[in-house]
């Protein structure tokens, strides 16, 4: 019989912890609550497989309950979960030994995923082991998303904040998307706009027409080619991103493993792959992650 996980929930609002709780409950976890981080150190003795941990609350906040935990207990594994506006704080737990953070309020088959995946690597025999799809991916709450109704300068200006250095659970890297998620009104994904999406957009529609007969050799001068980009982004910067945007990027059930994720990309000449959990969106692994995990598994 398989042993039931045990979680410590540490967040100060009850709402949230009474709401958690039954979910994961339902989902076959054993659910220890704690309002606080002085209630949390006691109720480590429960002796917790995972813990859960939020960052922002009154007295001992997340950052000196996560400090204090790994004194006493250094190889138990804390998620922390985080608000959108303090993601900088979230990762800054990693380096003092979070296992990884997810942000309010968190897709529950995400933090499921997240739990089974600590416990495993907590209790797993060879540091070999080969990790998960959803350890490897992009979560879908760091993804750059934006409305289908949006423009494309809009969506230019958030793409842009991808390309920052982040910490991630194992590595600094560096993890500009390089594309940007569309979604419709009701949060479900209707497509994705990329970079080559945006130079396609700006090529002027004659440069792809059918040349003149005897024109194949014909080869542009400098002057021909003058201020032709900058002319076109400033055409395009107020057309809306549904009427440019791809296809939707073909999805891969997060249970499945890494060489399935490479099959799918190589075969169907695709750069990134939604990662789906019962239906559901909960991240995008890329190219470059599966790059990433090869440096890491050669290198372990």
């Amino acid at each position: 019989m398989t042993k039931q996980i045990k979680i410590l929930m540490v967040d100060d609002e009850k709402r949230f912890r009474e709401t958690t709780r039954k979910i994961l409950e339902k989902k076959g976890f054993h659910t220890i609550l704690a309002e606080n981080g002085e209630d949390a150190l006691e109720k480590l003795r429960q002796d917790p497989d995972v813990v859960i941990l939020d960052i922002k609350m009154p007295g001992m906040d997340g950052h000196a309950t996560l400090k204090e935990i790994k004194k006493i207990k250094p190889d138990l594994p804390v998620i922390m979960l985080t608000g959108h506006g303090d993601r900088p704080s979230a990762r800054e737990a990693l380096v003092k030994g979070a296992f990884d953070y997810l942000s309010k309020p968190c897709d529950i088959n995400l933090l499921a995923e997240k739990i089974k995946e600590a416990c495993h690597q907590t209790n797993r025999v060879s540091d070999g082991e080969e990790r998960p799809i959803t350890a490897v991916m992009i979560p879908i709450t760091e993804y750059s998303i934006i409305n289908e109704k949006k423009t494309i300068k809009e969506a230019i200006d958030e793409l842009k904040k991808s390309f920052i250095s982040k910490i991630t659970t194992n590595q600094l890297m560096e993890t500009g998307h390089r594309s940007i998620l569309v979604q419709d009104k009701d949060n479900q994904v209707t497509g994705i706009l990329t970079i080559r999406d945006l130079l396609e957009l700006v090529m002027p529609a004659y440069l792809s027409a059918p040349k003149p007969f005897l024109a194949d050799s014909i080869e542009y001068s400098p002057m021909f080619w003058k201020e032709m980009f900058s002319s076109g982004i400033r055409q395009m910067k107020n057309k809306c991103i549904a009427e440019v945007m791809s296809p939707s990027p073909i999805s891969i059930d997060g249970r499945s493993n890494l060489m399935e994720a490479a099959y799918l990309m190589v075969y169907n000449n695709e750069r990134r792959l939604l990662v789906k959990s019962s239906g559901q969106v909960v991240g995008m692994i890329r190219e470059q992650d599966l790059f990433f995990e090869m440096e890491k598994i050669l290198n372990s």
